[in-house]
């Protein structure tokens, strides 16, 4: 009897330590998310980590016409030194600590007029952005958005325009 309560107990051991195991994946898991703004000063794209545990970026893919490129300066026309940028390689890992976030790409606009944001708005309409990340227990995840967000200050007349090739 006394062997059977023993063995009852350490499984029980066992479980407790499966279920302690759990939890803690489940509570330091990085909850990444991609933040666009297009504010007064600047355009942007960050990539958020609301989760409880660190974020480790292993990919960024940014997507634009079917072509896949890991740089975002790859897929716009503007000069990379007039942005804020981020450059990952299989030797450049990118690590997001909880409740911060990482710049992928940033851009002062406050001495620009408006017809000189749109064609920086149009570009970013076009690209897709994926990230492939882990958490501490080599879990991985994969994010991915479009920037069309960033034509959502379309002006009715470009909306009617656009209707009327579509219609």
């Amino acid at each position: 009897m006394s062997l059977c309560i023993s063995v009852l107990a350490l499984l029980a051991t066992f479980y407790q330590l499966y279920l302690q195991r759990i939890h803690n994946e489940k509570s330091l898991k990085p909850l990444g998310q991609v933040d666009l703004g297009d504010q007064k000063k600047r355009l942007y794209i960050h990539i958020q980590n609301n989760g409880l545990g660190p974020m480790m970026i292993d990919k960024l893919t940014f997507t634009k016409q079917g072509y896949h490129y890991s740089a975002i300066s790859d897929c716009l026309n503007l000069d990379p030194k007039s942005y804020w940028h981020i450059l990952l390689s299989d030797t450049v890992k990118k690590v997001i600590l909880p409740n911060t976030h990482l710049v992928v790409f940033e851009k002062n606009i406050e001495n620009y007029s408006q017809e000189e944001i749109e064609p920086i708005r149009k570009q970013l309409v076009c690209i897709g952005l994926k990230v492939d990340y882990r958490d501490i227990y080599d879990n991985t995840f994969t994010l991915e958005r479009n920037l069309e967000w960033f034509a959502r200050h379309k002006t009715d007349r470009e909306n009617q325009h656009s209707a009327q090739f579509q219609g």
